[in-house]
């Protein structure tokens, strides 16, 4: 059983949603998650990518779309960037160490 309609308008329909997606917001979460599985030199281009995207899109220049794209790409590409950081001390410090425990045992005989 339908309901009667006296005549009146059917409501507008409602615009779909933003399906349309920026290629660069898509660049920065694919960049982002590579650089926390596999490669962190990845990490500090995600970031930059999403980083822009999320400009371009307040500033309407880029699709609503990837909005989340590019805050996902941005936030791994810190973590990313992170991980490439302490990677990056931990070579520093104990290939340091290794190179100064070989030039003391060295000295010592």
């Amino acid at each position: 059983m339908s309901s009667p309609n006296y005549g009146g308008q059917m409501p507008p329909m409602a615009p779909p949603p933003a399906a349309a997606k920026s290629g660069n917001a898509t660049t920065a979460l694919v960049l982002g998650i590579v650089s926390i599985v596999c490669c962190s030199l990845c990490g500090p281009i995600a970031w930059y990518l999403g980083n822009k995207e999320l400009k371009a899109i307040k500033a309407g220049l880029a699709p609503i779309g990837g909005e989340g794209f590019a805050k996902v790409g941005m936030i791994l590409g810190i973590i990313g960037t992170v991980l490439l950081a302490l990677g990056v001390i931990w070579v520093v410090l104990f290939g340091g160490m290794a190179a100064l425990s070989s030039i003391m045992q060295s000295r010592s005989y």
